[in-house]
């Protein structure tokens, strides 16, 4: 405890005694004193009193990368019924480009004193992007659960829908269906989702993807077409994306080629998010099943608050695709 009283006090640029007195909710303090001593524990890494942890502890940080893909704020959904189920109330945190950072999301949730973090996508999936917050995390040792593959080393509780088998459910559709030149329209080169992706394409492959089958893009529908038009031209009869809009960018990219889905293409999605019953064509897609993921990310979560040590497990999910009519048999477009 005096070690403790020492390293909080020199932190904060007071005494131990005035430390104790905040531990011990004893008068004499200022309110703007009393919220040092208790941002420095946590910076730390020391516990806080049960006693001190009541006032904000029931808030949990939900980080969603955006809303304008449907499925994010459907497991958003999932996720704060299941919180309020255990007594939380989720804190949303919303990351777009030129909007609040990751890290700067951070710092307002540890001045709220949130009891853990959830996060559905990010940068911890991108292997060249910033990754000092996620230590902070860590050192911190605060309850913290993310979704779909986090890159290696950071050690956080992880459930995820497998790649590997999605990739493989949508290239056995279309090798059934007689494609032969299947185009995979991905996230970022450095995503690691994709990357398992592409992984499992390769070995369905015989080796690699031929490189003008391949096409790496931002996840967006605009950017799906763009990216769908380079396939296109490289002869493609088939597109696997790795979201529903990069999906309908690539019907769109079709479309605007002259040519119909499915057929003279056909295009498989990822997600199954709302409405996709309600494009035209209906779109066939792989299904990640986002209520038993969000159900589990909470559970574990929940887990750590108690107390449970953080396990740095990845728990996988079997995806399944979902055939409606935006695949059909394979042409020549020689």
């Amino acid at each position: 405890m005096s070690r403790r009283l020492a390293e909080v006090a020199r932190k904060v640029g007071v005494s131990e005694a005035t430390v104790s007195r905040v531990l011990n909710e004893k008068p004499g303090v200022s309110e703007s004193t009393r919220q040092a001593v208790l941002t420095a524990l946590d910076v730390l890494g020391y516990e806080r009193p049960s006693k001190l942890r009541g006032e904000r502890a029931r808030l949990v940080g939900l980080f969603l990368p955006e809303l304008q893909n449907p499925i994010f704020p459907a497991f958003g959904e999932v996720v704060g019924i299941a919180l309020a189920q255990h007594g939380y109330t989720p804190v949303l945190c919303t990351v777009t480009a030129g909007g609040i950072s990751e890290s700067d999301y951070l710092d307002l949730l540890l001045q709220q004193h949130v009891s853990g973090v959830v996060f559905a996508g990010g940068q911890y999936t991108q292997r060249d992007a910033p990754h000092e917050h996620y230590r902070r995390l860590i050192d911190l040792r605060l309850p913290t659960v993310v979704t779909n593959a986090p890159i290696p080393g950071l050690g956080f509780a992880t459930v995820s829908t497998d790649d590997a088998v999605a990739l493989e459910q949508a290239w056995g559709h279309l090798t059934q269906l007689g494609h032969e030149r299947i185009g995979l329209l991905l996230g970022p080169a450095d995503h690691v989702p994709s990357l398992r992706k592409l992984a499992s394409a390769n070995l369905l492959a015989g080796g690699a993807v031929r490189p003008e089958f391949l096409v790496h893009s931002q996840y967006s529908l605009e950017a799906g077409q763009a990216a769908a038009t380079r396939l296109l031209k490289a002869g493609v009869t088939a597109i696997v994306c790795a979201s529903d809009p990069l999906a309908l960018g690539a019907i769109r990219a079709v479309k605007r080629a002259g040519m119909s889905v499915p057929y003279d293409v056909s295009v498989i999605g990822f997600d199954d998010s709302a409405l996709m019953t309600s494009t035209d064509p209906p779109l066939t897609t792989v299904r990640q099943p986002i209520e038993v993921m969000g159900r589990m990310a909470i559970d574990l979560l929940v887990a750590q608050i108690d107390g449970a040590a953080a396990e740095p497990d990845e728990y996988f999910f079997e995806p399944e695709l979902v055939v409606r009519g935006s695949t059909g048999p394979a042409r020549s477009r020689v």
